[in-house]
């Protein structure tokens, strides 16, 4: 600063005009920051709408595929795939099914799209009949130690049909670590991780939860989940993945987690990822479908709070909408 004030300062003389305000904008929002969440489902033609998230659905492969090409020509490079098999267990044995529906999905979409960048979700709770991230102990807690092999089983089929990351998500203590070992293991040291670290037991992963038919049965995942007053945990959780070999970190959700997102951008040099989850998406889409505010206005400034406080990459419904907003 100058030391000289008003009237000889005048903040809005670039204000004035839509181009002078382009011109000196401080954060750019592009379609290639955006990372397109698709839930994949068994059978053929299926398309499923998911109602608490307006715009999403449970889509076979096939839609999978027309949903993820759309994607592609609007210039968002990745997608970010969740499974809701057919069956489901104890153990959650399809999670890692060679034949299962994400592994199936992956292979099709690096067979019909070789550019697009494949993200594949590494949990159990959508395959498990009890709803947990992981397997349970006689006393319904989740055993950590024993579903770690299990993570590094899905992730490496997840690599054998083509994934490019895998993105641990149970929040399993040494969960990096142990996909690491499994996938270099197995010969696939190039398929890069993209860690969960800073992942908040929070409210808005009730849409999700009904699309996925992943809430659990009994109890609830705080006992793994983070507590989402503690920011200072969050450091230790990324600082704890990044050592274990994460390539890529992740804070979720976005909106309400901006301070700790700020934070890992401030302290981390790796690339950093932010989850605008299902609860944010649904909360605008049902403020305009109540004419309470301008979806389009709502949605490109959610985005940008998220990319100016720090994320390199935004997963979001919102992907495509924003793509095609953003292209003007």
């Amino acid at each position: 600063m100058t030391g000289a004030r008003f009237p000889i300062v005048r903040g809005r003389r670039l204000r004035r005009t839509a181009a002078l305000r382009s011109m000196v904008r401080e954060t750019a929002l592009s379609p290639q920051d955006f990372i397109y969440p698709l839930f994949v489902t068994t059978g053929h033609d299926v398309r499923v709408p998911i109602e608490p998230m307006p715009g999403q659905a449970q889509l076979s492969i096939d839609h999978v595929l027309e949903e993820a090409a759309e994607a592609h020509d609007l210039g968002i490079p990745a997608v970010l795939l969740f499974g809701i098999p057919s069956h489901k267990d104890a153990g959650g044995a399809g999670a890692y099914d060679e034949s299962g529906v994400v592994q199936e999905a992956v292979a099709a979409l690096k067979s019909a799209l070789p550019d697009l960048v494949v993200i594949t979700d590494v949990c159990m709770c959508e395959y498990t009949d009890h709803g947990h991230c992981g397997v349970l102990l006689d006393d319904g807690t989740v055993d950590n130690d024993a579903t770690l092999p299990l993570l590094a089983k899905i992730a490496v089929s997840h690599a054998a049909s083509g994934a490019d990351i895998v993105a641990p998500s149970a929040m399993m203590d040494g969960q990096v670590a142990a996909l690491r070992e499994g996938l270099d293991g197995a010969g696939f040291a190039d398929t890069a991780i993209m860690a969960y670290a800073s992942k908040t037991a929070s409210a808005f992963y009730g849409p999700f939860r009904a699309a996925a038919g992943s809430s659990p049965r009994s109890g609830d995942r705080r006992s793994y989940q983070m507590d989402g007053a503690n920011a200072r945990e969050a450091m230790r959780e990324l600082e704890a993945d990044a050592a274990e070999g994460a390539d890529v970190l992740m804070v979720k959700p976005a909106l309400a987690y901006l301070d700790v997102l700020k934070a890992a951008r401030e302290r981390f040099d790796l690339p950093l990822a932010a989850y605008n989850v299902s609860g944010e998406y649904a909360m605008v889409k049902a403020a305009a479908a109540n004419g309470w505010l301008d979806e389009r206005a709502a949605m490109l400034e959610v985005l940008t709070s998220i990319k100016r406080a720090g994320a390199d990459l935004i997963i979001t419904y919102f992907a495509k909408d924003a793509a095609r907003a953003l292209r003007g």
